[in-house]
């Protein structure tokens, strides 16, 4: 082998590694990258649970308050009233009559 073809091969050498850094930054980069995509996803996905929690709490409320008015007895007509007095309130509580 030649003092040439020994430069030759050490240029090759040290230009494969130089790609293979660049290469590896390049992916290292793109790993973070989506790490911190997943982050923010998973910030957004436990606020919309939250807030569905916090739905199914009032839905499940609601539903409470509307099985004891039926349950309680009274004609059709008190129901009907005791249920447009729940649309109008603020609060979900009502009071028996």
């Amino acid at each position: 082998m030649s003092p040439g073809d020994f430069m030759g091969l050490c240029a090759v050498l040290i230009a494969m590694i130089v790609m293979f850094a660049i290469f590896a930054g390049v992916y290292k980069r793109r790993l973070a990258f989506l790490e911190r995509k997943l982050e923010i996803t998973l910030g957004a996905t436990a606020e919309k649970a939250a807030q569905y929690a916090t739905h199914n709490s009032d839905v499940e409320n609601r539903v409470r308050v509307l099985e004891r008015i039926i349950t309680d007895g009274g004609n059709g007509r008190d129901i009907a009233l005791q249920i447009e007095a729940l649309r109008g309130e603020s609060g979900l509580e009502v009071t028996k009559q």
